[in-house]
């Protein structure tokens, strides 16, 4: 598969000083912590295949990749970040206002945002998600009013729950993973519940976001923040908490991890592709274009990165817990993002 080279005038920008980038030997990626690791495989096997110096690959969560990222153009800037959401409006006019005016989307793949507890916690783990949003949510109804979240034990929830204390380990605000947790977990546990649904709340967004968004601050939820192996350290730790992040890392730790059922469905890769596991979402990276053909390799990682080898669904991405897109919508992908072709602004 071709690159399609980008104009002279693209590349002035994307440099401030063509020199300047040229400068700069190594390619420079930020994002993610969830997108972290696929990133990070393929930054080892461009080396591998290449001899050029492997990527400096940093988790900032999505939010701080974001926000550096879209700091400007030139060597003094990363050329990619990854992303466990889509690029919101906000970040978008942001990287507009600073001349980060030409920018690929890549959506790679999905994910799925795994719940997960110690292998040497017997109990047999099955939440709804409205029980996720009971236990983790700073306000929650109680006699036809939102309240401070008064439950303590998950068998406060339900009595069929085990009945050690609520402790979940998750990502910080600045982290993609805490976005879609919020919109997927909780917004939609919030939805399911009773007394929600007969005021009419469950059809009013705007109430949703502004009742059900908020995590608990009074101790059962603690934000363990970007590396999501202290989480699986502290899960090692204490038999009783849980952990929430992306599928990748319990994927990486099933010797010493198990997967929380939602709704019945365990997260697994084949749970997570045919949308039977309700908590899922799709990864993306994003390339500075005006980077493209002065950052020495940056073209060459590109490639990698869009290659069958590191994409379908027997790729070495895969083995690593990425969900392959169908072989229609990687093609499609690999031609958009190796032709550099813009994004649209986001709604």
């Amino acid at each position: 598969m071709s690159f399609v080279k980008l104009t002279v005038s693209a590349l002035a920008l994307g440099a401030l000083s063509a020199t300047a980038a040229a400068a700069r030997d190594e390619i420079r990626i930020v994002g993610s912590s969830t997108v972290f690791p696929y990133t990070q495989a393929v930054a080892e096997q461009f080396a591998n295949n290449t001899g050029a110096p492997s990527p400096i690959v940093e988790s900032t969560g999505t939010g701080g990749g974001m926000k550096i990222f879209c700091g400007g153009i030139g060597e003094g800037h990363p050329d990619i970040t990854g992303a466990s959401r889509a690029m919101k409006k906000s970040e978008y006019e942001l990287c507009q206002s600073n001349g980060v005016t030409d920018i690929s989307e890549a959506m790679i793949g999905f994910d799925g945002l795994s719940i997960a507890v110690s292998r040497s916690n017997e109990a047999d783990w099955d939440l709804s998600l409205e029980q996720v949003f009971l236990a983790l949510a700073a306000e929650v109804p109680v006699d036809g009013a939102m309240v401070p979240n008064p439950n303590k034990k998950w068998s406060d929830i339900d009595a069929s729950l085990p009945g050690s204390e609520i402790l979940a380990y998750g990502p910080p605000p600045t982290s993609g993973t805490r976005d879609a947790f919020v919109e997927l977990a909780m917004h939609a546990g919030c939805k399911h519940n009773a007394w929600v649904q007969e005021q009419g709340f469950d059809k009013d967004k705007k109430w949703v976001k502004e009742n059900c968004s908020r995590m608990r601050q009074d101790g059962p939820f603690v934000e363990a923040g970007e590396n999501d192996n202290l989480i699986v350290q502290r899960l090692e730790a204490d038999a009783d908490a849980v952990g929430i992040f992306g599928y990748s890392f319990l994927y990486e730790n099933l010797d010493k991890l198990k997967g929380i059922k939602i709704n019945g469905v365990a997260p697994s890769t084949d749970t997570i592709a045919d949308k039977s596991y309700p908590v899922s979402r799709p990864l993306f990276f994003y390339v500075k274009n005006a980077h493209r053909g002065v950052i020495a390799n940056l073209d060459a990682f590109i490639e990698e990165y869009m290659s069958d080898d590191a994409l379908e669904a027997d790729g070495y991405l895969a083995e690593r817990g990425l969900v392959a897109l169908s072989d229609e919508r990687r093609v499609e992908l690999q031609d958009a993002v190796l032709n550099g072709t813009a994004m649209t602004a986001p709604n």
